[in-house]
């Protein structure tokens, strides 16, 4: 690709050269207008050509290439971007137009100031034709970088999808949450019919992905609500499930599906009894939503394919990761968050 791109800077520069100083081969008829106030010169014509030619590539490299200057554009900071630009355009023009006129000898007949003002001309018309050119360019990198993050974010979702999936639908998942249920309907058929409630949420919630792939962080706590009631149950109200979340950040945004394979993978990695229940807390960090659990490990089977999947949609969605910290009483993933 790099190789691709310094021969289209190449060709490019060679079109803008070539049509800005075209117009001096006219100088060749000898009744001619253009001849009456300047004479042709093969080697000056050449070094304008030439001159013109490498002025054109430099600012394509400038712009295009992977410097300080194309950071600058990246991050945003235009106007340092355009002054830098428009420096070292002016710069470049005056020294190769006056190299020019100490060099080649003028035409007697050239109207006073005649020179620098075709000069600027000329170097004026061949940078406004080299932005329009950077930006074409850009445009077209920017739409094949979408592409290739769309289709990345298609296939982590469909792997994260169906990771879910499994997980919810894995005869373990449906053993424990029809124990649970068949339990709750012997003692309490009331209650059966809030767990089934909840169990159909988490269900419907699993199952409709928005077409933006981000959702609130209020659409979230409610489908983790109707979660931990399923392992309240589960656990036998040996879960806990604490929410600190001020009303200014639930209309914040993140990926669809981000909490819930937080408590599940909670729940499936430690153990939970009335002594010593497991405890998840979910509250504001900064600008970051962070998700904790004590731990009191037990063997499981895991292949922390979960956690990578919401990384990497964390990567294409929200241009971040997510944060994992441990240490000897908690485990924690902080949450990035997008404000719109």
């Amino acid at each position: 690709m790099e190789k691709t791109g310094k021969q289209l800077w190449f060709y490019c520069s060679l079109l803008i050269a070539v049509m800005l100083n075209s117009g001096r081969l006219l100088a060749l008829r000898e009744n001619g207008i253009v001849a009456h106030y300047w004479r042709f010169n093969a080697a000056e014509f050449a070094y304008q050509l030439l001159a013109q030619l490498g002025f054109c590539y430099f600012l394509f490299s400038l712009n295009l290439g992977r410097g300080r200057l194309a950071r600058y554009r990246d991050n945003n900071r235009y106007l340092r971007y355009l002054s830098l630009n428009f420096f070292i355009a002016f710069v470049g023009m005056v020294l190769i137009g006056g190299v020019q006129k100490r060099v080649f000898s003028f035409n007697p007949n050239q109207i006073r100031g005649a020179f620098w003002l075709g000069y600027l001309t000329r170097y004026a018309l061949a940078a406004l034709l080299i932005g329009i050119i950077i930006k074409i360019v850009l445009l077209l990198r920017q739409n094949k970088q979408q592409a290739i993050e769309n289709e990345q974010l298609k296939n982590a979702y469909t792997t994260a999808e169906l990771e879910l999936l499994k997980e919810q639908l894995n005869p373990h998942f449906l053993f424990n949450s029809l124990s649970s249920l068949s339990g709750v309907v012997r003692e309490n058929p009331a209650l059966a019919q809030q767990y089934i409630k909840h169990l159909s949420a988490v269900f419907r919630y699993a199952l409709v992905k928005p077409a933006s792939n981000l959702v609130t962080v209020n659409e979230e706590l409610t489908m983790v609500k109707s979660f931990a009631q399923l392992l309240k149950m589960r656990f036998e109200n040996a879960f806990e499930l604490l929410i600190d979340v001020g009303d200014a950040f639930l209309q914040y945004k993140l990926p669809h599906l981000s909490l819930q394979p937080l408590l599940e993978n909670a729940a499936k990695h430690n153990a939970a009894t009335l002594k010593t229940p497991l405890q998840v807390t979910i509250k504001m960090c900064g600008d970051e939503l962070s998700v904790s659990n004590n731990l009191n490990p037990v063997d499981a089977d895991g292949t922390g394919t979960g956690l990578a999947n919401l990384n990497q949609r964390y990567k294409i969605l929200m241009q971040r990761e997510i944060d994992i910290e441990q240490t000897t009483s908690h485990f924690t993933v902080k949450l990035p968050l997008k404000h719109e």
